[in-house]
C-alpha cells in the first residue's frame, strides 16, 4: 500500500512539473547528500520534496557519509548541501571551510542538539518525581533492579566497540555507581543493547541505560535523560572521560553535539535568496524526528516514504519553513 501511495503522489507531483518551471530557474540544479544515518536522510527527503514543488529546483540525491561528504564540500564544492552534519565530529574540516569561505552554516537541523547520556523510563520518572539527577538515581537502586540480582541496580551499557561505551564504564567509575549497589551490564551489540531496553520497558520494570537521541528507539519508548549536576568539562573528557585505562575519571556532563544544515559558499551565492532563506529557517526537535524514525522502523519505510509520511501530518510544523504561497504548492503536490 505505502509503494502504491509514493508511485501516486509521484505521478500527482508529476503533473505540477510544469507548474514548478518557472521557478526552477531562480533555484537551479541542487545536489543533496543522503547520509547513511536515518535522521539525516529522512531530513534530506524531506527537503528535496519542499524544495521540487516549492520552489521548483531540480534536485539529485547522492550517498554520502560525514567525514567524507563534508572533506568534498570544502575541498571540491560538491555536493550542495548536507542536510544535517554534527559538525562537532569534524573539529578541522568544518572551522577551515568556514574560514576559507568553502561552506557556510544554515540553521541547526536539530536545535535541541545531538544528545548522549543515561536515560530511564518516562513511567519511573513521571512516579518518582524527585529523581532528576544521576545522583538521584544513584541513591535508589531498588528502583532499578538487575534482572540477574534484583538485590542490586542495574546500568545497561552501550555496545562493545563503542566510543559511549568507555565514557559509560569511566562515569560508572567517576560516580563511584558499584559502591552505591549498581552492577553495569554489558549488552554486547547494539541489538543486545535494544532487546534489554524493550524487554524492561515493556514489563514496566525500572532500568538505567546509556541512549543518545534522536534515534528510533526513543521516539517509541518514551525516557527522560539524567541530568549532571557538573556542567561539561572538555579537558577531564578528553583525559579521562574518553580513556578506558585512565584510573581517576572525575564526574562530568556529556557534550551536546551542535548539528547543522551545511551548504557550499557557491551553492549559497548562485541559488535563489528565498531557498537560503528555507536553508536558514528549517529544523526539527529531536522528539519530531524520533517519533518519524520510529513511524519508519515500525513500517520498514524508506527515507521518501517517511518525508511523505511526516509532510502530510505535520503541516503545522513544516508550513512555518516556508512562505505561505510555496505551502500551498508542497499541500498540493501530497
Amino acid at each position: 500500500m505505502m509503494r502504491r501511495l509514493l508511485m501516486t503522489t509521484g505521478l500527482i507531483a508529476g503533473g505540477l512539473g510544469v507548474a514548478g518551471a518557472a521557478s526552477a530557474q531562480d533555484c537551479g540544479d541542487v545536489t543533496l547528500v543522503l547520509h547513511n544515518v536515518q535522521s539525516a536522510e529522512v531530513l534530506a527527503q524531506v527537503d528535496k520534496f519542499i524544495l521540487e514543488h516549492g520552489y521548483g529546483c531540480d534536485v539529485e540525491t547522492v550517498p554520502g557519509d560525514t567525514v567524507p561528504t563534508t572533506t568534498s564540500m570544502v575541498e571540491k564544492g560538491d555536493p550542495d548541501v548536507s542536510s544535517e552534519t554534527w559538525v562537532d565530529l569534524l573539529p578541522e574540516i568544518v572551522p577551515r571551510g568556514i574560514e576559507e569561505g568553502k561552506i557556510v552554516f544554515g540553521s541547526k537541523a536539530l536545535p535541541d542538539g545531538g544528545v548522549q547520556g543515561w536515560w530511564i523510563p518516562k513511567y519511573l520518572a513521571d512516579a518518582h518525581p524527585d529523581i532528576k539527577t544521576v545522583e538521584d538515581a544513584l541513591a535508589h537502586p531498588e528502583l532499578f533492579p538487575d534482572p540477574e540480582d534484583p538485590s542490586k541496580g542495574v546500568i545497561f551499557n552501550g555496545a562493545e566497540g563503542w566510543g559511549a561505551t568507555v565514557v559509560t564504564n569511566q562515569l560508572y567509575k567517576a560516580y563511584d555507581a558499584e559502591a552505591k549497589g549498581f552492577t553495569l551490564m554489558n549488552p554486547g551489540s547494539a541489538a543486545g543493547l535494544d532487546g534489554a531496553i524493550a524487554r524492561a520497558y515493556e514489563r514496566g520494570e525500572g532500568f538505567i541505560t546509556y541512549y543518545w537521541a534522536p534515534t528510533a528507539l526513543l521516539g517509541k519508548y518514551d525516557m527522560v535523560m539524567l541530568e549532571a549536576t557538573v556542567p561539561h568539562d572538555p579537558a577531564e573528557w578528553k583525559r579521562c572521560i574518553t580513556n578506558i585505562d585512565c584510573p581517576d575519571p572525575k564526574v562530568t556532563a556529556w557534550p551536546v553535539d551542535t548539528v547543522m544544515t551545511v551548504v557550499t559558499k557557491d551553492f549559497a551565492e548562485r541559488t535563489s535568496p528565498a531557498v537560503m532563506d528555507y536553508f536558514n529557517t528549517r529544523g526539527w526537535s529531536n522528539d519530531t524526528v524520533g517519533k518519524l524514525m520510529s513511524w519508519q522502523t515500525e513500517n520498514q519505510a524508506t527515507g521518501e516514504e517517511g518525508a511523505l509520511h511526516f509532510l502530510e501530518e505535520n503541516r503545522d510544523l513544516w508550513s512555518q519553513w516556508v512562505p505561505a504561497e510555496v505551502a500551498e504548492k508542497v499541500q498540493a503536490a501530497l
